[in-house]
């Protein structure tokens, strides 16, 4: 059944909507989910017909290849082989000195109540949040559906540290809107407490049933394959792609900042001035002995 919503619409309308984005935010579902929001219809075969289109689109030079994120898929380590002059490294040695010397700080969330981390459910919006994480220096996560024990022993390993230097663990936790996403907060939570940690907090910043009716999000039949379906009295799925990546940015940063206590940075930075000459001094006592 024929449609207007063909390549060259999606590929016209896309390459308009790429342009409001960093490179390596919006990611090819989130893509979807804003041409949705221009009208075509949410279902699979339409999604299917975006990945097409913006496979030809980077092939044909369109889009840039690096448009879009995929944190799904990463290498580790990097294979060295370029020849580094003894200038190149010296040129270097003296950068890395500069940065040492010029940057004396003190940890963002000393003396704060709250340790937070950020958890959210897709890795492939890893770079959604990754700027306003390392802004705030907090630890994000993805859970990648239900969390491996494995992976939960990490966090449980941490925040224990938290609580025992005195410091309320908070996770904030962003995921879609379906039986298994309103259900891994809890899963989470149960399995935190039985390793170690019996006053972490889990707070569901996205995606809840008030959040999708304020923002018109177009839901989609829940899945057959999750078993929690049959119990669930939602109004149909709804992924968190669905909201505009500047949203979640948006939301996660005032998430953090609800958390945080300026008065008390104050302090900090106040103490922060004091100790940065003294550092500076006492590297250059050090350099000078080498």
């Amino acid at each position: 059944m024929k449609d207007g919503f063909t390549k060259k619409w999606i590929t016209a309308n896309s390459l308009e909507l790429v342009r409001g984005y960093d490179k390596g935010i919006l990611t090819i579902r989130g893509l979807h989910y804003r041409l949705v929001a221009l009208g075509m219809t949410n279902d699979v075969r339409h999604y299917k017909r975006v990945v097409d289109a913006m496979i030809d689109a980077r092939w044909n030079g369109s889009i840039d290849f690096d448009t879009f994120s995929d944190h799904d898929r990463f290498m580790l380590g990097k294979t060295e082989y370029e020849n580094i002059t003894l200038e190149e490294k010296i040129e270097e040695a003296k950068n890395q000195v500069y940065a040492w010397m010029t940057s004396y700080t003190k940890n963002k969330w000393l003396n704060q109540y709250y340790y937070p981390e950020v958890l959210i459910e897709k890795k492939a919006l890893q770079g959604v949040f990754k700027s306003i994480c390392s802004d705030w220096r907090v630890t994000l996560g993805a859970c990648k559906g239900y969390p491996s024990l494995t992976f939960l022993y990490d966090i449980s390993r941490r925040l224990i540290r938290a609580t025992n230097n005195g410091y309320q663990p908070v996770i904030l936790y962003l995921g879609d809107y379906d039986p298994s996403g309103e259900d891994i907060p809890r899963s989470i939570q149960e399995n935190l407490i039985q390793l170690g940690s019996p006053n972490v907090e889990i707070r569901r910043i996205a995606l809840n049933k008030e959040q999708v009716n304020e923002m018109g999000l177009p839901p989609a039949p829940i899945k057959i394959s999750d078993t929690r379906s049959s119990a669930w009295t939602g109004i149909g799925q709804v992924e968190l792609d669905a909201i505009d990546p500047h949203t979640l940015q948006s939301m996660c940063n005032k998430a953090i900042q609800d958390l945080y206590q300026p008065s008390i940075a104050i302090e900090i930075m106040s103490q922060t001035k004091r100790e940065e000459t003294q550092f500076r001094d006492i590297l250059k006592q050090y350099a000078s002995t080498l």
